[in-house]
């Protein structure tokens, strides 16, 4: 029996021209987690992470709160997230105006759900991404992968893949894994347990690492 421990990147930065880059925020937040492992003694026997520049950077400041550094970590583009502003424009190809004020950020986040199930159902074909199909494949090949190691293993990813690993293992439809995407939280934590056959839902979506004085605006979903 293994544990496969899901970490969401730390909190990017959304409405910037390059999303792809962790906040000073994001950084602390992910350097919390490792401290938080160290302080219980977790040694991860794998290392994996999708090849965004937000997983490695957020996979940096995990390891160095824990205090180690790894050169054995496993890239999977498979764990990369969806591109949201493609799946946006599959169902909305007007400009949007910058997600900078409350009323932008609610839009953007009604048209991606829309986006998301349209994607999902097979009725549009986001530029540059893969059928819903196949991206799903990519990620139950790696966590097919998993089940070969034994030990604890840490995976980096994103909102999108973690919530699809979560409605995979617990046989749900596609378009119900919306709303837990939309409700991760930055590095956040989920965990598998898992063995040759199967992997099984243990705590999903979780900061165990922020909850106490003082961590209370270090919570972000962005």
């Amino acid at each position: 029996m293994g544990t496969l421990t899901l970490v969401r990147h730390g909190q990017a930065s959304f409405g910037a021209a390059d999303y792809d880059q962790l906040s000073e925020l994001g950084m602390r937040q992910c350097r919390r987690l490792g401290e938080y492992f160290g302080q219980r003694r977790r040694r991860f026997q794998a290392v994996l992470r999708g090849s965004l520049r937000r997983h490695e950077q957020s996979l940096d400041a995990l390891l160095q709160g824990l205090g180690e550094a790894r050169d054995d970590v496993q890239v999977f583009p498979a764990l990369n997230e969806y591109d949201s502003a493609a799946v946006v424009r599959a169902i909305h190809p007007d400009p949007l105006p910058p997600a900078r004020t409350p009323e932008a950020y609610r839009e953007h986040f009604r048209l991606l759900r829309r986006g998301l199930a349209a994607w999902m159902e097979g009725h549009t074909r986001p530029e540059g991404m893969p059928s819903h199909a196949d991206w799903v494949a990519g990620i139950a090949a790696v966590l097919d992968r998993v089940r070969t190691l034994d030990g604890e293993v840490l995976l980096v990813s994103s909102g999108g893949p973690i919530s699809t690993a979560v409605g995979q293992v617990l046989g749900m439809p596609a378009v119900g894994t919306i709303e837990l995407n939309m409700r991760i939280r930055n590095s956040a934590i989920t965990e598998f347990a898992f063995n040759p056959r199967r992997h099984a839902l243990h705590s999903f979506n979780h900061l165990p690492h922020l909850d106490g004085a003082g961590y209370e605006d270090w919570v972000t979903y962005a």
